[in-house]
């Protein structure tokens, strides 16, 4: 059974909160589950994978960079992002260019076209979110907004 603690109350003391690792579990999940349900809005859309709209916010947030250095990024070997990167160039999400120090190098940049579907993902997902919020009452919205710098924390090397 879980114990729900209000975070505003005085410290309950020893046995009354959820074990590290139990706790740890739980936002595991929930958080996974959270974020593929998000994400999953934008598979929809032009045949577009989560893969392929995980390597444009990348290249969104990041800025140009090498295949490799995406690949890095994305955590997976660099023949998976070659196809991944030959598919969004096809469909003119991203396009290649030289390295101004070493032409030999290619570089990813992302295209107007790129930029506008990142940008449409993120009003997509935020929108689906705010409507799940819509349904939650006062009190859990605000339990769900002081947790909002924890959570970040969390994130946070």
């Amino acid at each position: 059974m879980t114990t729900v603690i209000d975070p505003g109350s005085p410290d309950p003391g020893p046995g009354t909160e959820i074990a590290a690792l139990e706790l740890a579990a739980q936002l595991r999940v929930v958080t996974v589950r959270l974020a593929r349900r998000l994400r999953q809005l934008d598979t929809a859309a032009d045949g577009i994978t989560m893969s392929m709209v995980s390597a444009l916010y990348v290249l969104e947030r990041s800025g140009p960079m090498n295949l490799g250095d995406l690949a890095g990024a994305e955590q997976v070997q660099p023949p998976t992002m070659t196809r991944i990167v030959a598919r969004l160039e096809e469909m003119g999400f991203v396009e290649r260019g030289a390295f101004a120090g070493d032409r030999r190098v290619v570089v990813l940049t992302l295209t107007d076209r790129g930029r506008t579907l990142v940008e449409e993902s993120r009003r997509r997902r935020t929108a689906a979110l705010a409507a799940n919020l819509a349904g939650l009452s006062a009190q859990e919205r605000a339990l769900l907004e002081a947790a909002v710098p924890l959570l970040d924390r969390l994130g946070t090397p």
